[in-house]
């Protein structure tokens, strides 16, 4: 594959994480409120925003052992949405469709329930796992229409360690498009360290992505190397998902976990030894089937890669902001900046 002008799909951006405490209802009401009006979403809609963040953190106070919400805006092809994500580490939800009817609640609540937050929302998806935790994702459109899905959705998540507000794991997406090749790119970037340092890396990290004009994930990881030259360094690795070969590859260094995942099986990609900015030996690719109903999923060694896909069910049929949510919520279980990045390939 030869150089090519990708369009950008998605990457990651700032994320607003607020823990479940007292105040929690105000304070992401108040965030979620600059940030819808900072895309020009109307103000009957910025109202709706509020009213979804208020049942998500009324429920987290109600219900959950411990959880917090994510609110962060959300970019794809030229379009832009506020997306508010929901994470708690239990007991989960015995019966989601019950729960998604009006009118179902263990105790008062606010009173609009799931379901209505799904009929308020663009985009709505819920993962429960019994005993374990539930994800809930509410997305708004700045122009109110849902960006055509194309056969293979990717989306991410980033969390910085306790205590700094800026995260050194990145991801990225574009997509790929010449004579005899469609397909998406990704990447997955760890900043070394943590703090304002790592987060320098990572931001270098997706300008060089950008940037970029090759297709193959050697030569673009060869192209983060050099972006990244001066740094610290990044584990990085590189991914192009090809949807008529159905098939990825991917080329890494340093420590970041990637996989193909289906409904109970993993087969992994290798990352190689180095440090991309730092030292890089001279990269290689690996290949994975990945068919209708298949999931790439490469992550940051924020999050334990001891996770098997038959551990969560349903999970890779959901949007793949929910996936990756979910991922992170039962997996980041270091002290450590996390960062994920999903590609669900849908079934025809």
């Amino acid at each position: 594959m030869g150089p090519v002008n990708g369009t950008l799909v998605t990457e990651a951006g700032d994320v607003s994480w607020l823990r479940s405490d007292i105040a929690l209802a105000a304070a992401a009401r108040r965030q979620a409120a600059q940030l819808a009006r900072g895309i020009c979403l109307p103000e009957e809609r910025v109202a709706r925003v509020e009213l979804c963040v208020t049942e998500m953190a009324t429920n987290l106070l109600k219900y959950a052992h411990d959880g917090s919400l994510a609110l962060r805006v959300v970019r794809a092809r030229g379009n832009a949405a506020l997306e508010c994500l929901s994470l708690d580490n239990g007991p989960g939800i015995d019966d989601v469709e019950r729960a998604l009817r009006d009118g179902a609640s263990a105790s008062g609540t606010l009173g609009i329930g799931m379901g209505a937050i799904g009929r308020l929302a663009d985009v709505f998806g819920v993962h429960s796992l019994r005993g374990r935790g539930t994800v809930v994702c509410a997305r708004f459109w700045a122009d109110g229409q849902v960006p055509a899905a194309g056969p293979v959705e990717a989306g991410g998540l980033t969390r910085p360690i306790s205590g700094e507000q800026v995260c050194g794991d990145t991801w990225a997406v574009r997509t790929v498009d010449t004579a005899g090749s469609a397909g998406l790119l990704l990447m997955m970037c760890d900043g070394l360290g943590h703090g304002p340092l790592a987060a320098r890396v990572a931001d270098r990290a997706r300008e060089a992505f950008r940037d970029s004009r090759n297709t193959s994930p050697t030569a673009v990881l060869e192209d983060l190397h050099r972006g990244l030259r001066g740094t610290r360094g990044a584990a990085a690795a590189i991914a192009f998902v090809d949807f008529a070969g159905r098939h990825v590859q991917l080329s890494g260094a340093g420590n970041i976990t990637a996989l193909v995942g289906t409904g109970d099986t993993r087969t992994g990609l290798l990352s190689l030894p180095g440090i991309v900015g730092v030292q890089l030996p001279r990269p290689r690719a690996f290949e994975a089937a990945f068919p209708p109903g298949a999931a790439l999923v490469m992550h940051s060694d924020g999050l334990s890669d001891r996770w098997k896909p038959a551990d969560f069910p349903g999970l890779f049929t959901q949007d793949p902001a929910v996936a990756a949510a979910q991922l992170l919520n039962q997996a980041a279980v270091r002290r450590d900046d996390a960062g994920i990045v999903v590609a669900l390939h849908r079934q025809p």
